[in-house]
């Protein structure tokens, strides 16, 4: 997820100039902040471990901003292009908040309770904010 979080805190800047609203503007802005806090917690987590983490792109991530550039691409009318941009936001959120719920679960089964608190932290954020 470490790797998702780098590839949204990438495309987030180019959703943020493609949007026309400034409500659209403020919520990717504010989703843009809350990224880098969870990379923040993710390094804490992985600091914590000698087993050699290797970043590997994110597929899922991937395709969601893929298929949110495709839209935007094709997208004529700005009320439009908004909508599928707060619309790509929204996929990425759920998608973050299976990946986090999934990870806490692990770090819980492994005993690691301070990772499961960081994780938690990160999961309580994600479900309770909306684009």
């Amino acid at each position: 997820m470490y790797s998702g979080e780098s590839q949204i805190t990438d495309a987030l800047p180019k959703m943020i100039e493609a949007a026309a609203a400034p409500e659209s503007k403020s919520a990717l802005e504010t989703h843009l902040q809350e990224t880098r806090g969870q990379s923040a917690r993710l390094e804490q987590i992985l600091s914590r471990t000698d087993s050699g983490v290797k970043s590997k792109k994110n597929k899922g991530i991937d395709a969601l901003i893929a298929e949110e550039e495709d839209v935007v691409a094709d997208a004529d009318d700005v009320s439009v292009r908004d909508a599928a941009i707060i619309a790509a936001a929204k996929k990425v959120e759920h998608y973050e908040i299976a990946a986090y719920g999934t990870l806490r679960r692990y770090a819980e089964i492994l005993n690691e309770t301070q990772g499961a608190s960081l994780l938690q932290q990160t999961l309580q954020r994600r479900e309770t904010r909306g684009v």
